[in-house]
Formats: structure tokens, C-alpha cells, sequence
């Protein structure tokens, strides 16, 4: 089937550092053998200087093109919808790497424009909302025009190989020397650390902080990985549903067992004296199904750490450890694709397995909402700590 791949914001930050390289090496390894490229954009954009800076290659110059558009006039949607002349044996993909306030209208003005046959996907970027409000909002807006089997909602962190050994490792039990749940484990940390500030994301961060940014998608994903139940019989197609059941089972968050802190020089860097966003925060959780009963869950993410780190570590009864880490599980000299390459090759063949559904986002945003409410009502001061602090401090 021939696959037409519409980016929103194809001059963006994005598009340029993650979705042109993956679609480099999509075209290179022969993987979508009939793709093209179709970058939105509000003014006239040259081609060949846009994908050859994004990907050191011509490779992608003679598969985009782009058409200029307002986001903002619907009549331009009908404008797209022309342009693109999707046949029946095709399928458009309308990657929207832009705001989430920009992806709703952009929605919108497409299913007006009827851009929302059964062969048109949407892939949204997070976050997905900022509470659990938004988030319900966002879904109802979505639904009017699309399917949820439409919606791609990417968490590039389902799409790196810790995510992926975790699943083959947990599919593989019988093999493995410690039963998964309480009778062999004490508890799991999972952690995202960086040793960069926000850089040149001050506005954006303000408005989100590292619960929003990392804990409710990213992280919660992951543990959700963990705890899952996968009894026989088991199908990669099951995954979400399976993901969906392990966040049903987690304890809404405890705010008193929640940390959070701020890097110091993070007021001046956002201009924002007595900000009180958070780059630090580190949850303990809990879960109602027996077979975790007791196991200390812990997610912690934060930036100017003394570490880059995505781990997951699993401690055993017996005083063992087994880490899985982004830099360490590959395993084999063949080529991994990237989290963004795999993104795009999945969506393309309709397997959503790696994609986050709405239930898993609002049961996401349910858990934390306790300690949103009770931070919005508190004037505490944060917690201040110097650039390059271990996380190991600040639990």
C-alpha cells in the first residue's frame, strides 16, 4: 500500500533532529518501499537544504515535497485534501509534531474538511493534555471526527530497546531464575535522568515540569510494562490491554510519598522568579493486585543530574539486581532502528502495540491527580539543588 506521510512542522525542532534521520533510514534499509513525503508548512520551504541539513544525505529530496498552508483557515484543509487525492489503496499519516493546543485545531479542521476517511491516521506527539481534564478534553475532540483504531499516540520510550527487553525478557519466564511479582522482588525503580537543564525549552517546561513531562507518560508506560499480567496465552496484540489492566490496579498516588525539587539557576533560566515547577520529582507507588502487593514502586525523573540514565532496576529478595539500561541492553552487532524509525515503520503497518490509548492516558493522569491537587494548593518552597546532584541524594 502506498503511504503518504503529511509532518505538521516539518521545519521544526523535531522533525529535523528525530522524524527526517528515522525516515533516512527507513528509505536506506527498504523497509517502506512506497512512501512520500509531505512536509506542511507556512511559508515556502527549499527542499533540499531542509532534509540534507536534517540528514547529512539528498536521500529524502526526491521523496518530499511540502505545501504551503494556514493551520488557521479551514479552507486550506480542503486545499490539503486536494493536494493529497488519497485513493482507496492508499493511507495518509498526519504526523502532528506541533503543541498539543495547535494539534487540536489541526484536528478539527481536518475532520471538517473530510480528512478522516478509515485510511487516515493521526500520530500525536506528547504530552497528551496536562491533567486529567485536558486529557478527557483533548480524547472528546478527537472522537468527533476520528476512531481510536485512527490514533496513534506516540511515547517514543515504548520504542527503545529497554522497553523492548523487558517485554522479551518477561515473555521469556520459564527461563528466567526469579519469579515476577512479590515472592522474588522488593522493589523497582525506574528512572530518567539527564545532565542537561531545559535548554531552549523555557516556555514549554514551565507549563509542564517533569511529573507532566516524564512521569505520567513515559515512566508510567514503562512500569506498566513491569507489572503486567502476561499469563498464557499471550500476543503482542494484547499489550495495551494488558499495560491498561496494571495501571487499573496501581494505587492513586500518595502526594506525602512524592519529592520534588528545582536545579538552582532554573528561575533565571525561564525568567520566572519563585517559580515553583518542578525539574526533579521521584513517586512511590503501590498496587492493589495481589501479585505486587507489598513492592515498593518508585519513578523518578529529573534534569542537571550528574547522570543521563533511562533504567529500569529490578531488586530481588535475595539482594540481587537486574538493570536494564538504554546504553547496555543491545546485544547483538546488527543495526537497532531508532525509537523514532520504529515509531513510524509500526504506524505505517497499522500495529499498535507500542502506541499509548486513551484509557491508558486518562488512568495515567487519574494516579497522579492526587499530588497535582495537593501541589497547586501548596505554597511550599521547592526544594533547591546544585547542577550535577545524584538522584540518590535527593530520595
Amino acid at each position: 500500500m502506498k503511504t503518504k506521510l503529511v509532518i505538521f512542522g516539518i521545519t521544526g525542532d523535531l522533525s529535523r533532529r528525530k522524524l527526517l534521520p528515522a525516515l533516512r533510514d527507513i528509505i536506506d534499509s527498504g523497509e517502506c518501499e512506497d512512501l512520500s513525503i509531505i512536509g506542511v508548512s507556512r511559508r515556502d520551504v527549499d527542499v533540499p537544504e531542509l532534509v540534507i541539513e536534517a540528514t547529512g544525505t539528498d536521500t529524502l529530496v526526491g521523496f518530499t515535497s511540502v505545501f504551503t498552508m494556514d493551520l488557521a483557515a479551514p479552507d486550506d484543509y480542503t486545499g490539503l485534501k486536494d493536494y493529497l487525492a488519497l485513493q482507496q489503496d492508499e493511507q495518509v499519516l498526519m504526523y502532528l509534531a506541533v503543541p498539543p493546543s495547535a494539534a487540536a485545531t489541526i484536528v478539527d479542521f481536518l475532520g471538517a474538511a473530510g480528512v478522516n476517511t478509515p485510511n487516515v491516521k493521526l500520530l500525536f506527539e506528547k504530552p497528551f493534555g496536562f491533567d486529567l481534564v485536558s486529557a478527557q478534553d483533548f480524547i472528546d475532540r478527537t472522537s468527533r471526527y476520528f476512531e481510536e483504531s485512527q490514533i496513534y499516540r506516540i511515547d517514543h520510550y515504548m520504542a527503545k530497546e529497554v522497553a523492548a527487553e523487558v517485554i522479551q525478557m518477561r515473555s521469556d519466564s520459564e527461563h528466567h531464575s526469579h519469579t515476577w511479582g512479590k515472592e522474588s522482588i522488593e522493589s523497582v525503580e525506574i528512572t530518567a535522568s539527564e545532565i542537561i537543564g531545559i535548554e531552549d525549552r523555557a516556555a514549554f517546561y514551565e507549563e509542564t515540569g517533569a511529573l507532566r513531562d516524564v512521569v505520567q507518560g513515559h515512566l508510567m508506560q514503562l512500569l506498566s510494562l513491569v507489572l503486567m499480567d502476561l499469563s498464557p496465552p499471550f500476543a503482542i496484540e494484547d499489550l495495551s490491554e494488558r499495560r491498561l489492566r496494571a495501571l487499573e490496579l496501581l494505587k492513586l498516588a500518595d502526594p506525602t510519598m512524592a519529592i520534588r525539587a528545582q536545579y538552582k539557576g532554573y528561575q533565571e533560566a525561564v525568567q520566572n522568579p519563585g517559580s515553583v515547577t518542578e525539574t526533579f520529582v521521584s513517586v512511590l507507588l503501590g498496587s492493589d493486585d495481589e501479585r505486587w502487593d507489598g513492592v515498593k514502586l518508585r519513578l523518578t525523573a529529573g534534569k542537571n543530574l550528574d547522570i543521563k540514565q533511562s533504567a529500569i532496576s529490578i531488586r530481588y529478595t535475595d539482594g540481587t539486581e537486574h538493570m536494564f539500561e538504554e546504553s547496555t541492553v543491545q546485544s547483538t552487532d546488527a543495526r537497532l532502528p531508532d525509537a523514532y524509525e520504529r515509531v513510524l515503520v509500526e504506524a505505517i503497518r497499522s500495529r499498535k502495540y507500542i502506541f499509548t490509548t486513551s484509557p491508558e492516558i486518562l488512568r495515567s493522569w487519574k494516579i497522579l491527580l492526587p499530588i497535582q491537587e495537593a501541589w497547586a494548593m501548596t505554597h511550599t518552597p521547592l526544594r533547591v539543588y546544585q547542577p550535577g546532584t545524584a538522584v540518590k541524594e535527593l530520595i
